[in-house]
């Protein structure tokens, strides 16, 4: 069975777009309308995606963090088009996803897939993994019932899982050989980007790494593009490019991910990074204590999003927007950090 495009493989895809973004996000946004009273009436809105932009290129992986509830979710499935957004533009490929109708979104999906975080919720109790990982072929009716068959079996093996799974149900496995499973069914149809919604958050730290390292594998085989989630830095480290930081909506910080994490300008993603644990008893790590709740995302505060639990507030920041701009010292959009004061922060946090 071939699901190839004609002339055309993933790697050879990933170096010919090296030089240009396989994903361009600009502006993006999702509101969620809120509804009450006894017309159930529009009252408010969740403001869950409020402006972010980002590129990725092909081959590389984007690590998208921030604590939960930030819409680190959403902007995944509003990515796909799981959910229609409130505005800006998302261009896969060159190709604008805001305007794709029904048949063409369907065709652009066999390149773009999503790994969920539930590895238990994300499957079908009542069916077989057989069942389960042919469905991708049957959608888009890809080869014959005995072409679907290999496949299938094929799959099982690239993620490290026995032939015997075939005639198995879900609840038979553990939550690593369940999210394995979820793994070969994002990649049936060998995409090329795979959206990573926390992937390894609900599994044993010491399966994280196995799955970590079985996605690395992918990539490297098969030319994938990630846009990997998470709200833990120290998992992200490991697999990203590039790290975009998240709080209540908005992109704070965007940077390499070795300079991200050598020198973090954002107040926020200094507090994230004092909170990563050191696996060393004998070094004092001084970490940065967040005060106070996250705000609503109904009621987000005004101007900087982040002023209510920031050290560095000043009236400013109330009243202005930070826009996302070069950080001190690099001049161009390698580094970029949504903060009035960054210039006055030290870098090292």
């Amino acid at each position: 069975m071939n699901n190839q495009r004609p002339g055309d493989t993933n790697a050879n895809a990933a170096k010919r777009n090296m030089t240009n973004p396989l994903l361009a996000v600009e502006d993006l946004k999702m509101y969620f309308p809120v509804y009450g009273g006894v017309m159930r009436r529009k009252v408010a809105q969740v403001f869950a995606v409020d402006g972010v932009s980002f590129k990725i290129r092909a081959g590389e992986t984007l690590g998208l963090v921030g604590e939960s509830g930030c819409g680190k979710t959403t902007v995944g499935r509003t990515l796909l088009r799981l959910y229609r957004p409130t505005g800006g533009q998302v261009h896969f490929d060159g190709q604008n996803m805001m305007t794709l109708d029904r048949a063409a979104l369907q065709a652009i999906r066999r390149d773009m897939q999503i790994i969920f975080q539930d590895p238990f919720e994300s499957l079908n109790a009542r069916q077989t993994i057989q069942e389960i990982l042919e469905e991708p072929f049957r959608i888009h009716r890809i080869g014959s019932s005995e072409e679907r068959r290999q496949r299938v079996q094929q799959l099982l093996e690239r993620v490290g899982l026995p032939g015997n799974s075939l005639i198995r149900f879900p609840h038979e496995f553990s939550g690593g050989q369940r999210q394995r499973i979820g793994i070969a069914r994002a990649i049936a149809l060998e995409p090329r980007l795979v959206i990573c919604d926390e992937p390894v958050s609900a599994l044993d730290v010491s399966i994280q790494s196995q799955i970590i390292n079985l996605l690395l594998e992918l990539q490297r085989e098969m030319g994938l593009t990630y846009l990997f989630i998470a709200h833990d830095l120290a998992v992200v480290k490991h697999i990203s490019d590039h790290i975009a930081v998240m709080y209540l909506g908005r992109i704070v910080e965007y940077a390499a991910s070795d300079v991200l994490y050598r020198e973090p300008r954002h107040p926020y993603t200094q507090a994230l990074i004092s909170a990563i644990p050191v696996a060393d008893p004998d070094v004092r790590k001084k970490r940065q204590v967040l005060t106070g709740d996250v705000p609503s995302p109904i009621t987000p505060p005004s101007g900087c999003h982040f002023r209510t639990r920031c050290p560095y507030a000043i009236d400013r920041c109330r009243n202005e927007v930070p826009a996302l701009r070069p950080t001190p010292g690099t001049g161009n959009s390698a580094h970029l950090a949504a903060c009035h004061r960054m210039e006055e922060i030290d870098a090292s946090g």
